[in-house]
């Protein structure tokens, strides 16, 4: 059984999923705005959004049905995610390590993943923003969204409803942590092609190879092989 419930406005849907688990036997619950006022991304970056323009989606997953490590699932999502936005428009659409959504080297969507205990119950907090309709952005130059990157003008409440659904049976149904690990790493935004990277206020070129189990990701410079946890590398595009 799953719930997706709706506010017109809200802060953050990260932040006001509790007050909407009021269903104990939901295993899966969705908030979602179409005007977020504070959205948060990983490590306290922030996540603009117009209103009326994007989506601000957030599901809450019962722990004690994930048998995935945390960084195996929050790779698992940013697959699900992507697979959705993928099957929809029909273009292809890669993963910027960690769980950043590229859709023709513009960001569409950002996905951050928290755990919480609420009203005496573990959850995965899955938080997504995803640019849908909106046509300028101002201050990213590497933003883009679906309509901007496929000139498709897809409507938003079908757009959520059909994302919760399908989220809702991957999580019903998860694979093994191989085969996350394959997908995620097949889907990876520029595998195996020389990239630039700024590491310390430097810029050095290198190549990423591979993300790992652990959450690392592994680039290959001139003096060989390197990994990386999120925020001590950053890949410039």
């Amino acid at each position: 059984m799953s719930e997706l419930f709706y506010q017109k406005e809200c802060s953050s849907t990260n932040d006001e999923i509790s007050q909407v688990l009021l269903y104990p036997h939901s295993n899966f619950v969705g908030l979602y705005t179409f005007n977020q006022t504070k959205g948060r991304g990983q490590y306290g970056n922030s996540w603009a959004s117009r209103p009326e323009e994007n989506l601000a989606y957030t599901l809450a997953v019962k722990t004690e049905n994930i048998t995935l490590t945390d960084f195996m699932f929050n790779y698992y999502t940013a697959i699900a995610i992507r697979n959705y936005i993928a099957n929809l428009t029909q273009k292809p659409v890669k993963i910027k390590w960690p769980n950043d959504l590229i859709l023709k080297n513009k960001k569409i969507a950002g996905i951050l993943i928290e755990k919480k205990k609420i009203n005496g119950e573990q959850y995965f907090i899955i938080g997504a923003g995803i640019n849908i309709l909106q046509e300028k952005f101002d201050e990213i130059s590497n933003a883009g969204s679906v309509f901007t990157q496929t000139g498709e003008r897809l409507d938003l409440k079908n757009f959520t409803e059909n994302l919760h659904e399908f989220l809702v049976g991957k999580f019903k149904h998860i694979t093994s942590e191989s085969n996350v690990l394959g997908d995620f790493n097949l889907n990876l935004f520029r595998k195996d092609e020389i990239s630039v990277f700024e590491i310390g206020g430097n810029r050095q070129n290198g190549i990423i190879r591979k993300a790992d189990e652990k959450g690392e990701i592994w680039i290959e410079f001139e003096d060989g092989l390197q990994s990386f946890y999120h925020k001590e590398i950053k890949l410039l595009y």
